[in-house]
């Protein structure tokens, strides 16, 4: 092996990351630190959003549709559903659907909350459709955890505004917490851990973290990120399907490969997903997925 080739988790994996829009670019972006040697595939369902105002039985349909675009077209090796509401309410379907192994967000998140909870008392902050299906609740129940969850409807449009710095956003984010810890003492809980739910939500964790200090003292100071857990969880995972645990490539090119679908709005998804990503998600395909 000479000096131009490397050993590196996950090189040449063809990975799959799923969304209902391009909030899981924060998923994306995570899996790229810890496995900046594989080949992406990110497709998001843009034209069919949001998933949240959609029954089981479609939601189950459109992202079976989706996993199977990345697996079967664009040679997807690995899937990550960087969707909480595909994650809650149809990951059985999309396992059905292909032949790779898949990964939702819900799971690494509450697995990474019991790794860091020293009370077992969680908070979650999601989507209504999220903390609708309760998906939170369940996995952190799973755990040995008892969890509060809180619908955040706000902070996604807010996101995408582009306000995720402003005094507007930290006056939102700080009710919807001084809610949630009320809720949390009725119950006569102890919460020391703070989970963010959806993959808009990293780009409002330097606000998180100073409402939550502020309004908790020393008591809940420790943030899961269920993108950057699940990103950890899938760099394992991947490693351990690679033969030897990892595979021979050439050096890693200074920019990710990565390609980008959208099955509506390309444009957006281009102008938002760079913001998301932290870099530029280059020309973004469209593709017909069907009604």
């Amino acid at each position: 092996m000479d000096s131009r080739t490397e050993i590196a988790t996950g090189a040449g994996t063809v990975i799959g990351v799923f969304d209902s829009g391009f909030g899981g670019l924060t998923v994306l972006k995570a899996l790229l630190r810890r496995m900046p040697g594989a080949r992406y595939v990110f497709l998001g369902d843009t034209a069919r959003l949001p998933y949240g105002s959609k029954s089981q039985r479609t939601i189950a349909r459109y992202a079976a549709e989706s996993a199977q675009f990345l697996v079967n077209q664009q040679g997807a090796e690995f899937l990550v559903i960087a969707c909480n509401t595909a994650s809650a309410l149809a990951l059985d379907a999309i396992k059905e659907a292909v032949t790779v192994p898949v990964l939702g967000v819900i799971e690494p998140g509450a697995a990474a909350a019991a790794q860091n909870s020293k009370t077992k008392d969680v908070l979650v902050i999601a989507t209504e459709a999220t903390v609708a299906s309760h998906a939170y609740a369940a996995a952190c129940r799973a755990q040995g955890l008892r969890g509060v969850e809180k619908a955040c409807p706000l902070l996604v449009p807010l996101v995408e505004e582009g306000w995720t710095q402003h005094p507007v956003t930290a006056e939102v984010v700080r009710i919807y917490l001084s809610e949630l810890l009320a809720e949390a003492a009725a119950a006569r809980q102890n919460p020391d851990t703070l989970v963010l739910g959806c993959t808009h939500y990293p780009l409002l964790r330097a606000i998180m973290e100073h409402e939550i200090l502020d309004l908790a003292g020393p008591n809940v100071v420790r943030i899961i990120d269920s993108a950057e857990a699940t990103a950890e969880e899938a760099s394992q995972l991947v490693q351990s399907l690679e033969p030897n645990g990892v595979r021979e490539t050439i050096k890693t090119p200074d920019l990710p490969q990565i390609r980008c679908f959208a099955t509506d709005s390309v444009e957006k998804f281009a102008r938002l997903g760079s913001r998301f990503l932290g870099l530029p998600v280059g020309k973004v395909q469209l593709v017909d997925l069907g009604g």
